[in-house]
């Protein structure tokens, strides 16, 4: 196992990071180390001593509270990672315990390691503490432009003056397409439109199979979709496995400014059910468009088969708030198109083939974007086959 430069900028204080060759030898310094359950991967006090990266497996985060005693401060999966500070040169102990959950397997990058990379690391560090600073700097927590303001003051304090920033390079959407062709013979359509229009019919069927691989690719594009395009920050992990009711009253903190809904795959929603009825919770159903349908704290839990299920009978829950008005999620398409049939779909004459047979391009044109980091949650790696 090992890991992928590329992926290496994925990290906060690595990003931009343009000198492929350096991120190159650091993939290469990366150690693979096999931890059992109940081991203790980096202990509190002890020197910072590298980067880990928890390739499988689930650890506990773990920390002192105020009165001396253990808590939990997170549970991570694979895919996460702490220490990275040590690339921007910190040399403060560790703050929490790190304690395996099941069998791990970790890929560390140690600081004696890093070290080994002489003049490149210089350069490295250089770029790790600018992109730190610049983000404690610039951001207030929500991944927005920090304002500054004076209040509470008396007399006549100076009052600082302040220029919202903007993103000096916003990312860019370009919409994504769904299309095919229908194909409709010129008997069908001449001798069976009686009782029902055989054309409209197939065109119909045809815009709901668009609009389902619509859905598919907003849940699930590499690019766009809402499962790849939540921040680190935003990703939860369940304290035990199964989706408890404290594992979704967790993931409400993490968009707890007017969520819309939640978002799961049927079978999740009837595994959060057995947990509730395990400990005699019975979630109260609301109205929503006419519908009686699930929720949570007041807040919708909608099924979505398209939230992919694992071989493990693991899965995800996505809490959302939607709108522009409100900075949230929100979904992307052109209209006035030409031979626009629906806002953002268009059917397009193609002609009449040598067989007699009518052709029609359906095209839809989306995508999706996520206007600032708190508009969206995600509770990773639910199991659905076991109770906690």
């Amino acid at each position: 196992m090992s890991v992928v430069p590329a992926e290496l900028r994925e990290l906060p204080v690595l990003r931009e990071f343009g000198d492929d060759a350096v991120l190159e030898a650091l993939a290469d310094r990366f150690e693979q180390r096999e931890f059992g359950p109940g081991e203790v991967v980096v202990e509190a006090g002890r020197p910072r001593d590298g980067v880990y990266i928890l390739a499988h497996g689930r650890v506990e985060r773990h920390g002192q509270g105020k009165y001396g005693d253990d808590i939990v401060l997170d549970v991570l999966a694979g895919g996460s990672y702490f220490g990275d500070e040590v690339l921007a040169g910190s040399e403060e102990p560790w703050d929490f315990t790190a304690r395996t959950v099941t069998s791990c397997t970790v890929l560390v990058l140690s600081a004696q390691a890093l070290g080994g990379l002489n003049g490149q690391a210089d350069a490295l560090r250089e770029h790790a503490r600018s992109v730190r600073d610049r983000v404690q700097d610039a951001e207030e927590g929500t991944g927005e432009a920090a304002i500054d303001l004076a209040s509470g003051h008396v007399g006549e304090p100076t009052i600082p003056g302040t220029f919202v920033d903007y993103e000096r390079e916003p990312r860019e959407y370009e919409l994504s397409v769904a299309q095919t062709v229908l194909r409709v013979h010129t008997r069908v359509a001449d001798l069976y439109n009686e009782p029902m229009n055989q054309v409209e019919q197939q065109l119909r069927l045809t815009i709901e199979a668009l609009r389902e691989r619509q859905e598919h690719e907003m849940i699930n594009n590499r690019d766009f979709g809402l499962l790849h395009n939540a921040s680190f920050e935003q990703r939860i992990q369940p304290r035990t496995g199964p989706p408890t009711p404290d594992d979704l009253d967790q993931l409400l903190a993490t968009v707890w400014k007017e969520p819309s809904f939640l978002l799961a795959h049927p079978r999740t929603i009837a595994a959060f059910g057995r947990e509730c009825s395990r400990r005699g919770i019975y979630p109260q159903s609301i109205d929503m468009s006419g519908h009686k349908v699930p929720s949570w704290r007041g807040v919708p839990l909608l099924p979505c088969n398209k939230i992919p299920v694992s071989k493990a009978r693991t899965s995800s829950i996505l809490l959302m708030r939607t709108g522009e008005k409100n900075r949230g999620v929100i979904g992307l398409h052109q209209t006035g198109i030409p031979d626009e049939y629906e806002p953002g779909l268009s059917v397009r004459f193609m002609g009449i083939n040598e067989q007699a047979i009518i052709s029609y391009l359906v095209s839809t044109y989306y995508s999706a974007a996520v206007l600032v980091p708190d508009a969206l949650g995600i509770l990773e790696d639910v199991e659905l086959g076991r109770e906690g």
